[in-house]
Formats: structure tokens, sequence, C-alpha cells
């Protein structure tokens, strides 16, 4: 018999292959998955934890013999149900090593297992940085690259854009290197592929030597930033906003990259325990006194309300407190659609404010912008983007009506051909989809041709992609 080390894992007998597994498969009791904003729950009927790239073969082997849908997660910080499955799991959280870090030609390969966390302390011990990043490094490299994840600049594109390569285990079990330049179709349909082309083993990034980020914040009153949107977008590398539609105020942030010194703006009362621990008591009493949550939503904005300018390094400036467990959604609205988009949901929200009735959301409406892309499922593709994002918190992790805000918000971005972030919860099917995507039959191409019994595609994949009648709320965790 073939030895492990040497043996491919299609010649392994199925009761070693099983006692192979047996080190890095989860107990039954342990076997179940929660997202980040504790949304989604989902059992699988097995969990593995690989540690090295053939352990990851193995699992996929077993899952071919029997038949099961493999589903890649990380840690787990899609809002949405994109991780879930009822059949089998490889969590990355152990493929976390940097793998080759060239300073000179400016690029890093790591296992897509790694967090932007431990990759970000590893490039600035290299003198080396991303080029953005979003406001949370929690998420795993290849969760991030999978679901073009973006951060904010109107000159900068989604982060799978700096991505070189990636190697990847497909379904067959075999392992490709793709580029640009090298297996292309299958490269642009991984770069946003949903975990629906393979496992990606590792990254190739484009970075860049580490810089500083000097950035502004002061609060302006809605309509005057929305009157000279365009203005305050291009006025700094990158700007984002936090909306307040209670006080009709928005929280404009301008970062450029500087050689000043490091002085953080802020301070551990006002951002920690106030805008924190005291918020999230208070939204919990929200959850019994709605009207409660239009005066907390005016006291989080009096929080932030001074004009601060801070220095730091660059991750630690893209990188905000977003708070607690949340339900959230996040689509992106081609730009010249942004002022009429915004003007349309500021006019939905005053006439529920108004109505004794009406919802009283949480806050901020996050604002951010990203450069045009060629990427075939990046929702920037073909044009220069504003991300729009709601949220409704969950204090403690108990549960928050949101169901009736997240329906109008669709609705209203879905008129101004709005494209919802692939991590985030939506209820868009193949038909609307296609629309929206002119590459969107050649991804299906391309994942028929590398997957054609379909072992990556999970229930999400099932129901966005191939049209399944897949309930979208299988996995929710409150019915």
């Amino acid at each position: 018999m073939p030895s492990q080390l040497t043996a491919r894992p299609s010649d392994i007998p199925l009761k070693n292959l099983y006692n192979l597994l047996e080190p890095i498969t989860l107990p039954k009791e342990k076997a179940r998955f929660t997202n980040w904003g504790r949304s989604f729950v989902c059992t699988p009927s097995s969990i593995f934890e690989p540690e090295n790239e053939f352990q990851c073969e193995l699992v996929l082997e077993l899952a071919r013999r029997e038949g099961k849908t493999l589903r890649v997660a990380g840690v787990g910080h899609s809002p949405s149900d994109l991780a879930c499955t009822n059949e089998f799991m490889l969590r990355t959280t152990k493929l976390n090593r940097v793998l080759e870090v060239n300073t000179e030609k400016r690029y890093v390969v790591a296992q897509g297992g790694i967090t932007l966390d431990d990759l970000n302390a590893t490039l600035a011990k290299n003198n080396l940085a991303m080029t953005n990043l979003g406001s949370i490094s929690e998420q795993s490299l290849a969760g991030v690259v999978t679901t073009a994840t973006h951060g904010s600049g109107i000159s900068y594109g989604v982060i799978s854009m700096s991505v070189l390569a990636l190697s990847l285990l497909l379904a067959d079990g075999s392992r490709v290197t793709c580029s640009r330049n090298e297996h292309a179709e299958l490269f642009m349909a991984s770069i946003c592929g949903l975990g629906a082309t393979g496992i990606i083993l590792s990254v190739q990034l484009e970075v860049e030597p580490a810089f500083r980020l000097q950035e502004t914040q002061q609060s302006l009153p809605f309509d005057e930033v929305l009157q000279d949107l365009d203005k305050h977008v291009r006025s700094a590398e990158h700007v984002r906003f936090w909306w307040f539609p209670t006080r009709d105020i928005v929280r404009c942030s301008y970062s450029n990259r500087t050689t000043e010194a490091k002085n953080p703006a802020g301070s551990w009362w006002w951002h920690t325990f106030m805008g924190h621990h005291v918020l999230q008591f208070l939204l919990f009493l929200g959850r019994y006194f709605m009207f409660l949550n239009r005066w907390i939503a005016n006291f989080a904005c009096w929080l932030l309300s001074g004009d601060t300018i801070g220095v730091d390094d660059s991750y630690k400036i893209f990188n905000v407190d977003c708070r607690y467990p949340q339900h959230t959604t996040e689509w992106a609205v081609p730009y010249e659609n942004t002022q009429a988009c915004l003007r349309d949901l500021h006019s939905y929200l005053n006439k529920e404010f108004q109505d004794p009735d009406g919802i009283r959301p949480h806050f901020p409406v996050e604002i951010r912008f990203s450069a045009a892309d060629d990427i075939w499922l990046s929702p920037s593709y073909g044009q220069p983007v504003a991300w729009i994002g709601i949220i409704q918190y969950k204090p403690y992790g108990f549960n928050v009506p949101y169901r009736k805000l997240f329906k109008a918000y669709e609705e209203i971005v879905t008129r101004y051909q709005g494209r919802p972030h692939w991590a985030k919860p939506h209820l868009l099917q193949p038909d609307s989809l296609r629309k929206l995507y002119p590459h969107f039959d050649d991804f299906r191409r391309v994942i028929e041709d590398v997957d054609p019994e379909g072992i990556f595609r999970n229930e999400y994949v099932q129901r966005h992609i191939m049209g399944k009648p897949v309930d979208p709320r299988i996995f929710k965790q409150y019915p």
C-alpha cells in the first residue's frame, strides 16, 4: 500500500482515509458553525481543520467519494450564509502562514486562511503594507479575495485587484496556479469566485512600502455633502462617510498618505467606554423601548461631533470599530447614481421618522467608494461605485427587527442599478444577476468546467448562481 507521504489521495483505501482525517475532524458536539454576526448557524455533517495542503487534498478526496458538498470557511466573518453548509466544511484557520515576502518586487505570498490582522503585522515587520483595506481586518485573506471585499477611495479598486496569482486546489484534486496571464479565465472567476472555483491554497498579493495616513474627520450637514458630493469624494485619497439620518449629519473622513509622525486621534473614554460599552447598553434598552433608538442615534452622532486630525499606520486608520454583532446589508450603486439614491433613501427614512409606528433604525449609514474594475462578479465591474451599507446592531447578541428596513432599502438601491456585496445577504437570483453582470454566464461556465459535480456549490451558490430553490432563511439563527 502506498505510504501517507507518497500516495495520491485517490489511492488511499477509505478506511485509511478516515484514519488520516481523524486528527483534524472536530468532534460531533463541536461541529457547529456560527458567523460573526450571529445571524446564520449551520451544523455540517463534518468539520475539518487541516494543518497543511495534503490534508486539504484528503478532505476533498473524502467529499468526492461520499458525494458530499465541501464548503471552505475561514473565520466566518461574512454576515450572510455564504460559508454555511449542511454537509462537509473545511475550516482554514490553521492554514495561516506567510510563505514569502519579497520587498524588492513588493509582493507577499500567504496561505488563504491567514487573517488580514496577522498579514498586516507581518507586512509591518517588513516595512510593507496593503494598498487599501476595509473597515475590519478580522477576515481571512481568501474570504476577502473571493468576495471582492473593498475599502474606500474613488481611485482605488477592490482588494482583489491587488491579487497577482492564486494557487487553487480544484474539484478533481489537481492544483493549478492562475493569474491574468495563466489560466486567465479561471483567475477572473476566482478573484470574486464565492468559493465555487476551488480551494484557495495561497494568494500572491501586490503590496507597497509601509505608509502612514493622516485622517481628518469633521461633521457636516447631509445636504451640504450631497450637493458637493464629487468635490468631497475627490478631495482626498481615501474618503468615507458615516451618515446619521436622525440628525441629517454626515461624519466625513478624509485620509491621505503622509510622512508626519504618528499622532493617533481619539481617547479610550470617548471611543471605548462611551462609544462602545455605554452605546451597547443603550441599544439593548432600545430593543424594548423603540422610541429610544432615535435619541441613541443622536447621542452617538454627538459623541463624534468634534473635528479631529490623526496620523497613524495605514491599517490602523483604515480599520474602525464595527462594534457588535449585527444584521447588515450593503450594495454598490453606480457612482453617477449616488446622489439620487441617497436622496431617495433620505426621503424614505424621514417618512418613517414622522410615522409614530415607523421604523427606528440604528446608525450610521456607511458610504464608501471604489474605482471601476474588470473582475467578472465584482460589484464595481466596469464602473466606479458608491457602497451604501446599513446595519441593525444586536446588542449582547440579542436579535432586533431589521427585515422591513432592509426590504425598503433594497427596493431603493435596486432602482438605481445597485449590485449587492456578495458577502452580505441579498435575494437576487440568476435572472437578475445576469442583467447586472455581463460575465455572469462566463462565471457559470467556468465553475461547471472545473467542478462538473458541484462539490464546491453549497446552498448559497446553488441559490444565487445556479438558481436552485434553496430557502434564503435555511440557516437563519432566528426564524
